[in-house]
This record gives C-alpha cells, structure tokens and sequence, in this order.
C-alpha cells in the first residue's frame, strides 16, 4: 500500500524514536502519537533503564500525548510505530481510544494487532482501531535485527 508523504515523515519519526534505543542498548522500538498532523507525543522502549516491564516506547508515547492534551482519551490521533504492538499495548491503544495505529513490521513472537491476535479490530471490545502496516518495514527489521545480532554476540559461549 502506497501513503502519503506525511505518513512517511510520522513513521521515519518513530524510527528516530527507535534509534535512541538501539544508542541506549534498548529493544530498538519507537512511537509517535499525532493530533491534526502535529506529533504530540514520542518515546521508544526504556524498560531496561527504567527497569518496568510496561517502558514500552507505545505506553510512553500515550502517557506524553495524554499529558499534552491533558485527557487520557486520544480520540483523533493516530499512532506510528516500528514495531506491531504486544498485547500490553494494544490493551492501552484500545482503552486511550487511539483511532489509528501504523506500524512498521510485524512482530510473530508477541504481536496483538495481526500476528498472534488481532485485538485492535476482532470487534469484541467497545473500540477499534484501524490498522495499516508496512511503511518502512524494511529499516524497522534491519534495525531490530542488528539489534539482536548484537546482544547474541555479547553473550558469553
């Protein structure tokens, strides 16, 4: 599927979201969260910084757009990120009332929006959100993939 250019400059965002983490020895994920064509809140995964299971670089990203809007429901934004979001973060995208989620590459280990589960649009909870997927796939996979070429490395034999 072809976007438009500005969805293009929201994921490469998100993808300098998730280049911090890779720089901090993180799961290199990022996210931005967007309100009228304006991000209006970023992150990328910290849970070995921050040493919280839920540092995920969607929860941080909701938790920046909500304080920027000063209301918990993000009804009319839209969020990009790397990677396809667990089950954690689909969770918090249905119950913040996201209306779009656009991600990179799928996740088959722990992804809840198409791979293992597709929660954000199976219709059994009382929002969906729409999904799209693949704007830069490519860089997301490389990224990740480096990522783990490096950690598997630094293990001792």
């Amino acid at each position: 599927m072809i976007f438009d250019e500005l969805k293009y400059r929201f994921m490469f965002a998100a993808l300098q979201e998730a280049q911090k983490a890779f720089d901090e020895n993180e799961v290199p994920v990022g996210a931005v969260v967007v309100k009228d064509k304006k991000i209006i809140g970023r992150g990328y995964n910290q849970v070995e910084r921050l040493k919280d299971a839920t540092a995920h670089a969607e929860m941080i990203a909701l938790t920046a757009a909500a304080n920027n809007l000063g209301n918990w429901r993000l009804t009319g934004c839209s969020i990009y990120v790397t990677l396809e979001p667990c089950i954690m973060c689909t969770g918090a995208l249905l119950n913040s009332r996201i209306d779009e989620l656009f991600f990179s590459t799928f996740d088959p280990k722990f992804g809840a929006c198409g791979s293992l589960y597709n929660l954000a649009e199976d219709g059994k909870t009382n929002h969906k959100i729409k999904i799209y997927s693949g704007i830069y796939s490519d860089e997301s996979k490389k990224l990740l993939e480096e990522f783990f070429s490096k950690l598997k490395n630094q293990k001792p034999s």
